[in-house]
């Protein structure tokens, strides 16, 4: 059983990927923390709520932050891809659970003081609220089992720029802390994520199954993604990474020491480092995946 802290600005991906752990009796999610991205960290927070309520998951959720580590602006969201309420026009009525009174930071560390080594860190957006957390407890490398982060562009160019993928764009400071802090990392970037498209066949198998009512939170989405590639279809990112955060051998990986970039035209983009002297824990970063056997999963968290 995989203990697992979410950590999601849903957007429609990360209702998929809630989907996909909800059906799992291999996953326990034990709390969700907001963070800004798709959409500002206080719309993800009741997002999560609406997602987890209508999936009979009661756990607590927790607002994380809405600005980067940094407190600089300049986060931007992605209404454009998933929607103006982040899940495609159908997030509905306010939760009927309010967000926990902690952040999401002190959320994540007081569940990591509890249950020492026991829970994984899911970060399926910018990673503020772990950077944060860090500051509150240094050791949270240790009482952490481990982190898995959708995030990052390591052999391939960036979404948001030529270099730099979402996630690590909004908040270059943040994922540099991090990936500096020497957890049991493991990245799973562009390289793979954007492997993972969902074709017009596989939305159509699973739009008669039980849970087919998701399919509403990704309509938006689909739009998107159809328009961008001229196909119908879209990029199931945050499902990969839940799904790798669950079954490590649904993928292949590399292991480096890798550092995010906070200056210059390239700002948010995820390189080796090659910096002489440096020591940081290496990342074990996913470079290809069984795409076939995600979506397979995907299909039977629908059912």
């Amino acid at each position: 059983m995989a203990a697992l802290i979410v950590d999601t600005d849903p957007g429609a991906d990360d209702a998929l990927a809630l989907l996909l752990l909800a059906a799992r009796p291999d996953a326990e999610v034990v709390a969700v923390g907001s963070v800004h991205g798709n959409v500002p960290a206080a719309v993800a927070a009741d997002n999560a709520l609406r997602v987890l309520e209508t999936l009979g998951v009661e756990v607590p959720v927790a607002v994380g932050a809405d600005v980067p580590y940094s407190g600089a602006e300049g986060t931007f969201t992605a209404l454009h891809v998933h929607g103006l309420d982040g899940l495609g026009g159908f997030a509905g009525q306010p939760p009927g659970r309010k967000p926990t009174s902690e952040s999401a930071a002190e959320q994540i560390v007081r569940l990591a003081r509890e249950r020492p080594g026991e829970l994984g860190l899911l970060a399926l957006g910018p990673l503020t609220n772990l950077a944060l957390a860090l500051d509150l407890e240094p050791q949270l490398p240790v009482l952490l089992r481990d982190v898995v982060w959708c995030g990052g562009a390591v052999h391939v160019g960036g979404n948001v720029t030529a270099r730099a993928e979402a996630n690590a764009r909004n908040d270059p400071e943040g994922a540099e802390r991090v990936l500096a802090a020497g957890f049991a990392l493991t990245l799973v970037p562009l390289d793979v994520t954007a492997q993972a498209w969902a074709d017009g066949e596989w939305l159509d198998s699973v739009a008669g199954s039980r849970r087919a009512f998701a399919l509403d939170w990704i309509k938006d989405y689909v739009e998107f993604y159809t328009r961008d590639q001229g196909k119908r279809g879209c990029v199931l990112y945050d499902p990969l990474a839940a799904a790798i955060a669950l079954n490590p051998e649904l993928a292949r990986y590399e292991r480096h020491q890798l550092r995010v970039e906070l200056d210059g035209n390239s700002r948010g983009a995820t390189l080796i480092s090659s910096r002489a002297g440096e020591d940081r824990r290496p990342a074990r970063t996913a470079v290809r995946a069984d795409i076939t056997g995600v979506l397979a999963e995907m299909r039977l968290a629908f059912e």
